[in-house]
């Protein structure tokens, strides 16, 4: 550490979050630990960035990777007249490097602009644009207006490649010109903590996620994240108040708490489940489901979110459906079978979608699914479709009985922990079914691998397996709300008296 290491934007931010950080990146970057979605938001910034360059036409582009070329080729573009657009110009003051997204001349100055992949100007953003404008003014850029371009949640995007209106840009001048005071003193703090031959001693705490998950908590606190105990008064969920007022009073345990204290039944219920160490189930679950009538459909969609748009018709982190499974049950007892539907992902897939729906479904039985996200969807797209097509999308929504709620007024079982989600039932009824063995095992994923396959340079063995993971994952979904609603149905009813023990 003889010779310090220079300062950039995204180190003084680092710094900003916690000196630790900092120290940490720069001088033992092995210890970090990267989420598994880094890379996928790597990518998403890429592809805002080139899409927003392509707003721009006749921009010069400066690519190398070595700064001080970055910065010779910055200067020579500065000269030429007349004067183009440059992405990603390099500058540097008091060994403080930038680059900046986009420098379009504007007068006889420049407008900057920082282009964001969020659909709005965050907190953050501001001392991002600061750090950036305040080198580049230090350099003797002129800049006349200073921006932060983020995406225009209502775009729609026509297709053929015309982007113009993806991006919404925020004028914010003035706020930046009143942080450049700081900025020297945020340099001078980022400098003396890399100074230290130690890192800082900083206590884990709310920096260690914001504005963004630090690498090194595995390192700062290497104490594994312990779930609740099952009676741990940290499972009621929803209940930050009553918890606060428990606590205070001494409780530690669900097990103590005076069951009058609980006035909502899904508490109640918790409590008897703890108390008797075993599950409760309310008879009016396997009542309900019995009386409803066959055929039967189980239905789970996935969905994608793009930042840029890629089909037509589509606009910026919609959640657009490109695959679903469906388990049929015809009578009870009756036969499985299974339907389900992927798109290639060349074009906007919803209309061949829930055609393909439609077909499976039919026009009577009730269609189970887990939570209300089915339904928006549904009624996303049939605001898009044909209006016959539509009124029979409306039809199948008024057949979907979601178990979700269902399932939290009437089930609980002490591993659940205070969770409803359906992973957190499924291994409480039917631990056979197991998440962990599959390739793809999580929306994330899905989304992850559905990506790929549309990826031109993917190859055709690769995207065979990636579909194969694709169907796997979602017909275990599917198959998991069929061992949900036979367990309630079958079961019989479980209660405790809520006495203490």
């Amino acid at each position: 550490m003889n010779r310090q290491p220079g300062l950039s934007k995204s180190r003084i931010l680092s710094h900003r979050q916690c000196p630790k950080r900092l120290w940490l990146q720069v001088y033992r970057p092995e210890l970090a630990e990267e989420a598994g979605d880094r890379q996928a938001m790597l990518v998403v910034g890429n592809q805002v960035g080139e899409v927003a360059r392509s707003l721009f036409p006749g921009g010069l582009l400066i690519e190398s990777d070595d700064l001080s070329r970055a910065q010779r080729e910055t200067a020579a573009a500065l000269a030429i007249r007349p004067r183009r657009t440059l992405f990603e110009a390099t500058f540097s003051h008091q060994k403080v490097l930038v680059r900046a997204d986009i420098l379009h001349p504007a007068g006889n100055g420049y407008r900057m602009a920082e282009i964001k992949a969020s659909s709005q100007v965050k907190p953050y953003h501001m001392e991002d644009a600061a750090i950036q404008s305040w080198v580049l003014r230090e350099t003797g850029v002129r800049l006349h207006r200073v921006e932060i371009g983020h995406i225009n949640r209502e775009f729609i995007y026509p297709g053929g490649g015309d982007y113009r209106g993806l991006f919404s840009y925020k004028e914010v001048s003035k706020e930046v010109k009143a942080l450049h005071q700081e900025v020297a003193g945020w340099v001078r703090e980022a400098r003396r903590t890399l100074a230290r031959a130690e890192s800082p001693e900083t206590e884990p705490g709310s920096q260690c996620q914001e504005p963004f998950p630090c690498p090194f908590v595995g390192h700062c606190d290497p104490t594994p994240t312990v779930e609740p105990r099952v009676c741990d008064l940290a499972v009621l969920p929803r209940s930050p108040k009553m918890l606060e007022t428990l606590q205070t009073e001494g409780f530690t345990s669900l097990r103590q708490v005076p069951p009058e204290r609980l006035n909502n039944p899904r508490h109640r219920r918790m409590q008897q489940a703890i108390i008797a160490g075993r599950p409760v189930i309310e008879p009016e679950a396997g009542e309900f489901l019995r009386a409803l009538p066959y055929p039967r459909y189980y239905l789970d969609f996935e969905t994608m979110q793009f930042a840029v748009p890629v089909w037509t018709g589509t606009g910026p982190y919609r959640q657009i459906p490109f695959q679903w499974s469906c388990h049929v049950e015809k009578k009870p007892g009756g036969r499985l079978q299974h339907f389900g539907f992927l798109a290639e992902g060349h074009e906007n897939p919803c209309r061949e979608l829930v055609a393909a729906l439609l077909e499976t479904v039919g026009h009577q039985g009730s269609i189970f699914v887990y939570s209300p996200f089915e339904q928006q969807r549904l009624a996303e797209m049939a605001a898009n479709l044909p209006s016959r097509m539509a009124m029979e999308v409306t039809k199948v929504i008024g057949r979907l009985v979601d178990l979700l709620p269902l399932t939290r007024n009437n089930y609980y079982h002490p591993e659940m922990r205070g969770s409803w989600s359906l992973k957190a039932v499924l291994p409480t009824i039917a631990p056979d079914l197991d998440y962990t063995s599959l390739a793809v095992s999580d929306g994330l994923m899905a989304q992850v691998a559905f990506q790929e396959t549309m990826h031109p340079e993917t190859t055709a063995p690769r995207k065979h397996e990636l579909r194969k993971q694709l169907i796997e994952y979602c017909h275990q979904d599917t198959l998991a709300l069929v061992r949900l609603v036979h367990f309630l149905m079958e079961s019989k009813p479980c209660r405790q008296k809520s006495t203490m023990p």
